[in-house]
């Protein structure tokens, strides 16, 4: 990462020094990498991941909440119902009458009895009428400080809570969600590395596009130059009376397609700069140099072997492609147990400190006091119609079908390793024939040419020899550009396209 932005750096401080700007296929990845904006959605999905299986992790620890209102009531909680209160506020108006009663009665029998004359149970009667109201004030005085007593002021409460709770087991449920946080955060390192993997593949085959037409755009103008000689030759002669005006019409001819392929390379190549300068992130309309454009011939080792690069087994662990679907695997293995916790025994501590005004647990005093308390809560499925068999059985079928994903993905990736392996070395063959055409054409060129001035051949004879040419350097550079993309395609199937 520090090699890749100090290269950033010294790249950008020569770009703004320069008004043409020189590219090697280096800083062209570089610049890529930097200014891609999937990639820099991965890093920022790969930060979002980190922080969810942080998140995670608090699960296992104890939540402690708080909570505090206040509400107002029209009616006050009252002890005592209403027939209640009566009797108490007339305690003692119900005493007198019930004394009175009782002692009137045994009078009325002690007279009877001739226990006492009626005189003195007339005396007593007076007396008894004369106590009997202090005695019923007093007592319903009684009554109604005791029905006082018990009224409660709670048409005002004030209350408070701080809550505790600790997961004692909750079925698997906690560890298989921070095992999926932990899974989902590889996710997003390998799906970064596929589009890391996937810009390094499209800087590469851009690159080595405008090289190809660069190079195709110095064989058209070569090619113009030795039609254009051709033809100045032939006007020469048709002057002196030794070439024919059909010689001279045929040789336009070819001067002509030879300049309709110079304009088709140069718009191609315009339009290929301009794809490569938007994949790096610069302006579209900078003027760009790559570093090999201008070479006669690119840096290629025709003796490397790919056999033993070309490991299979290795590009399991290397495609991240496959690390992605096996993280999916491993996704969809933790959701069937979170499925199956769901339905499994919850065992929860509880614990807490409740507050509130009035204090119930004073007689209603108008003063905030509390309680603590402590405890723990068991949950239990007892029936569910089967349902958690139902959802177990459907999360294990999602399993089986990434399992069967995964590995025909992986037959699919080694049949791409074989194909690349044998494109590498095809293109290695075209090269090397191609190589050796040149060889040929030139030959044939420089002997018709000497012909021509001889005068044993013809001008047909020539735009053949310049046509072979042409062909031929062209193969080449086609043969040269193949092998390095053949290469970068064999090194994304291995999955070890890195920078």
């Amino acid at each position: 990462m520090k090699k890749i932005i100090s290269l950033f750096i010294f790249f950008g401080a020569f770009m703004s020094a320069e008004a043409q700007r020189t590219l090697s296929l280096d800083s062209c990845r570089v610049l890529a990498l930097h200014n891609n904006k999937q990639i820099n959605i991965s890093k920022l999905k790969q930060d979002m991941a980190m922080n969810i299986r942080k998140a995670a992790k608090t699960k296992y620890l104890p939540k402690v909440d708080a909570a505090g209102g206040y509400q107002y009531f029209s009616e006050s909680i009252s002890l005592l119902n209403k027939d209640e209160k009566n009797q108490l506020n007339n305690l003692g108006t119900n005493i007198a009458t019930l004394a009175g009663g009782s002692l009137s009665s045994m009078v009325t029998g002690l007279v009877q009895q001739g226990v006492i004359p009626a005189s003195v149970a007339q005396q007593i009667s007076g007396a008894m009428g004369q106590l009997g109201t202090p005695m019923a004030t007093a007592g319903n005085q009684i009554g109604n400080s005791i029905v006082k007593s018990l009224e409660t002021d709670t048409h005002n409460i004030w209350g408070g809570a701080i809550m505790v709770r600790q997961p004692i087991y909750m079925g698997g449920a906690i560890t298989a969600i921070n095992n999926i946080a932990k899974i989902n955060e590889s996710l997003t390192e390998n799906d970064a590395d596929y589009k890391t993997q996937s810009t390094l593949y499209n800087i590469d085959q851009a690159y080595w596009l405008v090289v190809s037409l660069k190079q195709k755009q110095l064989l058209a103008n070569s090619y113009l130059n030795l039609v254009k000689k051709l033809n100045s030759d032939v006007q020469k002669m048709i002057k002196e009376g030794v070439a024919t005006h059909s010689d001279g019409l045929r040789v336009n001819v070819k001067v002509n397609e030879a300049e309709m392929q110079v304009t088709q390379v140069e718009d191609g190549l315009t339009l290929s700069k301009m794809m490569l300068c938007q994949l790096c992130g610069i302006p579209m309309s900078d003027n760009i140099i790559l570093a090999d454009e201008s070479s006669d011939s690119l840096n290629i080792d025709m003796s490397q072997q790919t056999d033993n690069v070309a490991d299979k087994d290795a590009a399991s662990n290397n495609r991240p492609e496959l690390r992605m679907l096996q993280n999916s695997i491993e996704i969809s293995q933790q959701a069937t147990k979170l499925v199956r916790a769901e339905y499994l025994p919850h065992v929860l501590l509880t614990g807490g400190y409740l507050v509130s005004n009035p204090n119930i647990y004073n007689s209603f005093e108008r003063k905030f006091a509390g309680t603590w308390n402590v405890g723990v809560i068991l949950q239990v499925p007892v029936w569910n119609w089967f349902e958690s068999s139902y959802k177990i059985r459907a999360s294990k079928v999602a399993t089986c079908m990434a399992q069967m994903e995964l590995c025909d993905t992986k037959e699919k990736i080694d049949l791409q390793i074989t194909q690349s392996q044998f494109k590498v070395k095809e293109a290695h063959k075209k090269l090397t024939m191609a190589r050796r055409n040149i060889k040929s054409a030139e030959e044939n060129l420089r002997c018709a040419n000497l012909g021509f001035k001889e005068g044993i051949m013809e001008t047909t004879d020539v735009m053949t020899a310049q046509t072979a040419w042409q062909q031929a350097q062209s193969q080449k550079i086609d043969a040269e550009v193949e092998v390095k993309l053949s290469l970068v395609n064999l090194q994304k199937a291995l999955g070890v396209l890195r920078y």
